[in-house]
């Protein structure tokens, strides 16, 4: 092929000058094709070349005139070697580069090239290796029988003389080549290079290459020398070392080649799934499918082993048996260059570790005494049926139930008998609503039912709420065998409607809450939907509630005192009975904020302030000779009273104030005996000893037992008013005063009737031999400059 000369002007942008008509002959374009620019010479430089075409086209290329070996790439996109002389002229017009190509391959001979095939003839022809010799242009110049029949050659050796490997043998094996015979023709050393490629039936073969200069006398490499053996069978055994040993291992291993057939399974394998190697084999991994994972998840674990070359994660497997387990599963694609030659698959059995999972989940979301749906989960629930709502406009209902005297069974017959109970009652519970509808149990005896899909229309969705409110009624009302015990239980049931409305959960709970508290007051033993009015009374005591937590730093508190007579209207002494003076609300009575006190624990600090405020007032009247004996009677929580430090309290504030013990009456309620009585005795016994005296108020209204009255340092019983109010037309009342009276007198303790408003009262109470009063007759509770002043008019 004659050679090709291209002119080039270097100036920006480059162009090209001239080109000779060889062009199209050596890469298969036309003149005109350069010359217009429509085909760029740059661009079919090849790309492991690019560096050095940068190198020439450039207009500071050094030394000015050279030649080097290039890579073209012809029209028919095969690659032609060339040897590239250039020549750079810089004049006034600017920098012109000339070009002349030479396809290596009709280049003479280097000098001892003859001489090289004539010495290694025999050679060539007889070894089993594939060995070839190569000018400086990467031309053969020599090569064994055995490439020429690697290379398609049918012919002798000799026909690859004066060929490129580009000639003869893909362009992706004769880059690799190529890269390799730059290197050592560049005095670099390289070490021998293993390389995968495949043959010519398409299978994967491997070849240990090794490479060498060839050098004249004066040590000038003039090309270089190539031994390439196949070390296929070495690498297909030693893949074989390497499977066997893999299969070893502890973990239940499968080998598959490309198209997924059982090739190896191990001892593991055999032990977790049931299937022995004989019966896997030739098999593929669908022997093991359970029919539990659709083609999705199957095109999700492809897509990540095509992509990624392995997939982890969990999947359901059949065991020989029938029975499907979990397994966490890892497969790996093994790899020869690009291309999947086996799939190893690695599975653990995470049966207990599932179970654990699920252990801990229901652990977390189910209550485990009744196993039912827990507080947590049923929020998630509700969470839930609200959007469901919200986006059907379907209605729902949640029914809070609480057992009525839950308590008094705890404590008769002990809490192992109460979880009975709650068992027995969650197992009803669930025979009265849908699969669709949740039970759950919040603590304590409290559950909530929550019922999905109800109708659209409200009055609709509270009748079909209450056909389940009445069977929960009918079905709990039933008779429950507690261990040795026959027990009947009856429910207090609030309900509350949802809808597409925006309610939120907790709003939703609190007045299914406040509707369970309306059927307590109703009874008991029924159920109550919730009335908004009731939403009104709560909301009221929660701001009450508020403005009490601060009424005590706000001194919005007051002391008002009641007097209390002998039956010659002889002031004996007063109770001292609190009132909140409010800013807004005006005068607020203890019968609206005591409760509320003692239900938030403020009962507590309120009462230290009526002990304080009550010893200051009795230091006060101390002063005074004709208030010098009166008694102040101070009422004392049962909160209060079994506070720990109680006793030190009590002693420390007498001490404050300096006042004579004797003086002080500590009013206490029944209440007190419902507990820990010891340590109540023990208390009363510690303050009787300074001289403090002890009054059991409201007498009668509760659980007064006899057997500890009689063991109480009491000073004095007070008859409540509620006996009072008609003792003069009820004969009841006035039999169970005489009762109290006689009572009292034979424990040998005093006897105090309050509530006494009119003077026929006073009579009837004072023939029964009761001479101690309190009440409206001798004056209403009121400011201490009043209380004076009545004195003082007494």
């Amino acid at each position: 092929m004659p050679d090709t000369h291209i002119r080039l002007s270097l100036t920006d942008p480059m162009t090209v000058l001239s080109v000779s008509d060889d062009i199209e002959a050596m890469l298969g374009y036309p003149t005109g094709d350069l010359l217009t620019g429509k085909v760029s010479l740059k661009s079919r430089i090849h790309t492991g070349d690019q560096e050095l075409a940068g190198v020439l086209f450039s207009s500071s290329l050094e030394p000015a005139s050279g030649s080097f070996n290039l890579r073209l790439r012809q029209a028919s996109e095969r690659i032609l070697c060339v040897r590239l002389h250039y020549s750079k002229v810089t004049d006034a017009s600017g920098i012109t580069l000339e070009l002349r190509l030479e396809d290596v391959r009709g280049l003479e001979p280097e000098k001892g090239a003859e001489t090289v095939r004539a010495d290694f003839s025999a050679m060539m022809e007889n070894t089993d290796d594939y060995i070839y010799f190569k000018d400086r242009n990467h031309v053969f110049t020599a090569a064994s029988q055995t490439l020429a029949a690697l290379a398609g050659i049918p012919g002798h050796w000799t026909e690859l003389i004066g060929k490129t490997a580009y000639d003869v043998f893909p362009e992706d094996y004769a880059d690799r080549y190529y890269e390799l015979e730059k290197q050592m023709l560049a005095g670099l050393p390289v070490e021998h290079v293993i390389l995968e490629l495949r043959d010519k039936n398409g299978k994967m073969a491997w070849f240990d290459n090794r490479i060498c200069p060839t050098q004249d006398d004066k040590g000038a490499i003039t090309g270089l020398f190539g031994t390439i053996r196949d070390i296929t069978t070495y690498r297909l055994a030693e893949n074989e070392l390497r499977i066997a040993a893999a299969v070893e291992s502890q973990e239940s291993m499968m080998i598959t080649d490309a198209d997924c057939t059982i090739l190896r399974v191990n001892h593991a394998f055999t032990e977790s799934t049931g299937y022995t190697a004989e019966e896997a084999v030739g098999q593929t991994p669908s022997l093991l499918k359970s029919g539990r994972h659709d083609a999705e998840f199957y095109r999700a674990m492809w897509e990540s082993i095509n992509s990624t070359g392995t997939w982890r994660g969990e999947i359901w497997d059949r065991r020989k048996n029938g029975k499907v387990a979990p397994d966490l599963l890892t497969i790996s694609a093994v790899k020869s260059g690009d291309v999947v030659t086996h799939y190893v698959g690695t599975h653990v059995d995470i049966t207990e570790r599932k179970a654990a999972e699920e252990e801990i989940k229901h652990l977390a979301f189910y209550d485990q005494l009744t196993g039912l749906p827990n507080r947590r989960l049923l929020l998630d629930r509700v969470r839930h049926a609200l959007a469901f709502s919200a986006r059907s406009g379907t209605g729902g209902a949640l029914l809070f139930i609480d057992l009525d005297n839950f308590r008094t069974l705890n404590e008769t017959l002990g809490h192992n008998i109460g979880d009975l109970l709650l068992q027995q009652v969650a197992k009803r519970l669930e025979t009265c609503v849908r699969r669709s509808d949740s039970v759950a149990r919040l603590g304590g005896d409290e559950f909530v039912v929550m019922l999905e899909g109800l109708s659209e229309q409200a009055l609709e969705a509270a009748a079909q709420t209450k056909i389940v409110g009445d069977k929960i009624l009918a079905v709990l009302n039933q008779s429950y065998r507690l261990a040795l015990h026959d027990y009947r239980s009856t429910p207090s049931i609030g309900a509350v409607l949802f809808d597409d409305h925006q309610q939120s959960m907790d709003e939703l709970l609190k007045q299914a809450d406040i509707a369970m508290y309306q059927a307590k007051q109703n009874g008991r033993n029924t159920m109550r939907f919730f009335d908004p009015q009731m939403q009104e009374a709560v909301n009221a005591r929660a701001a009450l509630e508020d403005e009490l937590g601060r009424a005590l730093d706000k001194q919005q508190f007051r002391l008002f005192y009641q007097v209390q007579m002998d039956s010659a209207r002889h002031p004996l002494g007063a109770e001292a009975l609190i009132r909140w003076v409010h800013p807004e609300r005006g005068m607020v009575f203890p019968a609206e904020f005591i409760p509320l006190a003692e239900e938030t624990g403020l009962i507590v600090p309120i009462g230290q302030w009526v002990l304080e405020t009550a010893c200051a007032q009795l230091g006060e009247w101390q002063k005074a000779e004709h208030t010098r004996e009166l008694v102040l009677s101070v009422n004392v929580s049962s909160q209060q009273f079994r506070q720990p430090d109680f006793v030190e309290q009590v002693l420390t504030v007498v001490q404050r104030h300096a006042i004579n013990p004797a003086r002080l009456k500590l009013e206490l309620t029944e209440s007190l005996l419902l507990d820990n009585i010891e340590d109540t005795i023990a208390n009363m016994n510690a303050l009787k000893k300074i001289g403090i005296m002890f009054s059991m108020d409201d007498f009668g209204t509760g659980y007064s037992s006899l057997q500890y009255l009689k063991r109480l340092p009491l000073d004095q019983i007070k008859i409540d008013q509620s006996f009072v109010r008609d003792i003069a037309t009820d004969s009841n009342d006035s039999a169970i005063v005489h009762t109290i009276i006689a009572m009292a007198k034979s424990l040998k303790m005093g006897i105090i009737a309050e509530g006494v408003e009119t003077a026929q009262q006073r009579q009837v109470i004072l023939d029964n031999g009761c001479t101690h009063y309190q009440g409206y007759l001798f004056g209403k509770p009121m400011p201490i400059a009043e209380f004076d002043a009545l004195l003082q008019e007494v």
